[in-house]
């Protein structure tokens, strides 16, 4: 009998899992709001009254991707802002965690940066409070390094908070450049093609060196903000 719970269990699994891979495949061209679970258990060849197993609505639907999507994100980051190397070494390093984040996982930052501001309340509740503990996990190992000495919590916080908002940022502005190299560099065999793939090859390159400019630039300030008073 537990041999035949444990088989039922490992399916239910399954098979939640397949409703939420399939409603982020169908998301990367739709808005959460717009889409119905009629829709997703089409794709996973299940009845539409066994979606209720697993989700009471498409909302918990879509907190749970949310949760999928942020929360790996959370322990690479965490953890090389954890270590002492100098400032430079770690802003590098959070934008090639960031950029081979959204690398393997495209269509979850799709999602987050479509539904973040989209019409769904628990998905963007569920969004602001993932990035409320990414700034959290982010303040506590900023307020371990020496240069945070001194600074009062709620000044850390508003650190971390600018750090979140840069890397979101950036990984929704990765996405939108990797897509659009490809899609020209699929048109370098027309006529013109090949100019146009050339003219965008460094679109990725580009957001990359900027998001490492804007996060040195908060670095910089970081480092000045006790001199000028700022946590006053």
């Amino acid at each position: 009998m537990s041999h035949s719970l444990g088989v039922r269990q490992v399916q239910k699994q399954k098979t939640r899992q397949a409703l939420l891979d399939a409603a982020l495949g169908l998301l990367e061209e739709q808005s959460l709001s717009s889409l119905g679970l009629r829709e997703v258990t089409r794709v996973v060849g299940v009845a539409p009254t066994a979606f209720y197993r697993h989700f009471k609505d498409m909302g918990e639907l879509g907190v749970a991707l949310v949760e999928e999507a942020l929360g790996s994100l959370h322990v690479m980051v965490r953890a090389i802002l954890a270590e002492q190397d100098g400032a430079e070494e770690r802003i590098d390093r959070t934008v090639a965690v960031v950029q081979q984040h959204v690398r393997h996982h495209p269509l979850h930052i799709r999602f987050v940066a479509r539904e973040r501001h989209g019409g769904v309340r628990d998905v963007r509740l569920a969004i602001a409070g993932e990035m409320d503990r990414f700034a959290e996990e982010v303040a506590a190992a900023l307020k371990s390094q020496p240069v945070s000495e001194g600074w009062c919590d709620d000044d850390v916080r508003m650190l971390a908070e600018l750090y979140v908002d840069r890397l979101v940022t950036t990984a929704a502005a990765l996405l939108d450049a990797e897509a659009d190299e490809g899609v020209d560099a699929e048109g370098a065999d027309g006529e013109g093609g090949a100019a146009g793939a050339a003219g965008s090859e460094g679109a990725a390159e580009r957001v990359v060196r900027v998001a490492r400019r804007q996060l040195r630039l908060i670095s910089i300030g970081r480092r000045h903000w006790r001199e000028e008073g700022g946590g006053e």
